[in-house]
């Protein structure tokens, strides 16, 4: 993993921690969390122009 070993990662999480403290992690967390999913959301409502005009577009009987 990047070429970090245990003791970086481990020093690194430490200063996180430190930085921010333990009640706002979970909230930054949290917020990540919710922007992915509505980021994922707007991703699947993506549709071509011409896959709009066929959903909007009236049917005719035959």
């Amino acid at each position: 993993m990047f070429g970090l070993g245990m003791q970086e990662i481990l020093v690194i999480a430490l200063i996180i921690l430190l930085l921010f403290g333990g009640k706002k992690i979970p909230e930054l967390m949290r917020g990540l969390g919710k922007g992915v999913k509505s980021f994922k959301d707007g991703m699947n409502e993506v549709t071509s122009p011409e896959d709009k005009k066929e959903e909007t577009a009236p049917k005719k009987d035959e």
